[in-house]
């Protein structure tokens, strides 16, 4: 096996491999964040609750979805655009998440909300989203900058949830549970982190780095961290991967396993497996991975671990972040990077 260890030094110059490392001790500040967050707003009127944001910025409120909106009497949801859908107004809360602050489209998002008269809050290291944002007096909790925003999902997302829990929408306490995950990641961190025999993430990583995975979770909890893999192995592995949930994953794509079977074996299929997943649906996984059978060039099985949801889901979240990491080694390639990005908000700037 190549030296990953030299790997390292050479091609994660920004240290990415220390970000996913600390994202424990990320949780522990975001921990510390929430419980000092005052909000001045007024949220007795909200019936609904939407997260508008991109890229690393909005993946905190999918994650905020799959852990909390079974035991909310209000809708949560995520927009990732320009615009608002209609019905959003009065009784809405806009919470608009860009960890710069500069983000164009949650800008619009907010500019739209605040037109329709729509409750509004933010979350942001700072930027133009901050300065509109103290401007009308709206709630704004301000996590700390210097961190690529795929790397902040810890700020990001908890902050997000102690900003429910504060404003009276999310009826209980959420430090015990985000408490007991922190310890759950860190007693995981140095077999994620090993270079050798033993680091399941590494060997996942050996297995996909020359494929194309296709990512499969549940619809209410699994699919949020299969997003998340995704983005991830585009953001640090500068591989092409897609994802889907299940069960909608039956009633079309499973048929597009048949034709060009030559380019199937250039696709692999990971399936994020959790406790919490309805029996019909983890029965629909196991015939579905029996139907498939050898089409693709390997189909693995990533299963949650600990106690909770909250332990599950990030342990799963933690693990693909590794997976992202070795990825990126594998291939000699600088995790931290987004070039097409830069390039792409180059061009629309001109």
């Amino acid at each position: 096996m190549t030296d990953l260890g030299e790997e390292i030094q050479k091609y994660d110059p920004s240290g990415m491999f220390g970000h996913i490392y600390r994202f424990p001790e990320q949780m522990e500040e975001a921990v510390a964040i929430g419980r000092g967050i005052s909000l001045s707003g007024d949220y007795s009127g909200v019936k609904s609750v939407v997260f508008c944001g991109m890229g690393g910025s909005s993946i905190g409120g999918d994650i905020i979805v799959a852990l909390v909106s079974r035991n909310m009497n209000t809708s949560v949801s995520v927009i990732r655009n320009y615009t608002l859908p209609a019905w959003i107004g009065k009784e809405t809360l806009v919470i608009c998440v860009s960890y710069s602050g500069n983000t164009e489209e949650t800008l619009a998002c907010f500019d739209e909300a605040k037109s329709r008269g729509a409750t509004v809050a933010g979350i942001s290291s700072g930027g133009e989203l901050s300065i509109r944002l103290k401007q009308m007096d709206a709630d704004l909790i301000v996590i700390p900058d210097g961190h690529p925003p795929r790397a902040s999902l810890g700020y990001l997302a908890i902050s997000g949830l102690y900003l429910l829990e504060k404003s009276g929408l999310l009826g209980y306490s959420v430090e015990e549970s985000l408490l007991r995950t922190v310890a759950h990641l860190k007693s995981w961190r140095d077999s994620f982190s090993r270079m050798g025999a033993g680091n399941r993430t590494l060997e996942v990583a050996q297995t996909i780095y020359q494929s194309i995975p296709v990512i499969y979770g549940e619809a209410d909890g699994t699919g949020a961290v299969a997003l998340r893999w995704r983005g991830q192995l585009a953001e640090n592995g500068k591989m092409i991967s897609f994802h889907h949930t299940l069960p909608e994953m039956n009633h079309n794509e499973i048929v597009g396993f048949q034709n060009n079977p030559e380019l199937l074996k250039q696709l692999g299929v990971i399936w994020l497996i959790d406790s919490n997943h309805h029996e019909r649906t983890a029965k629909r996984q196991k015939l579905t991975r029996d139907i498939l059978g050898r089409s693709v060039q390997y189909q693995l099985e990533i299963a949650s671990e600990g106690n909770s949801l909250f332990e599950r889901l990030f342990y799963l979240i933690y693990f693909g972040d590794w997976i992202s990491f070795w990825v990126a080694m594998l291939q000699k390639t600088d995790p931290s990077p987004v070039e097409q990005i830069d390039r792409l908000k180059r061009a629309l700037s001109e």
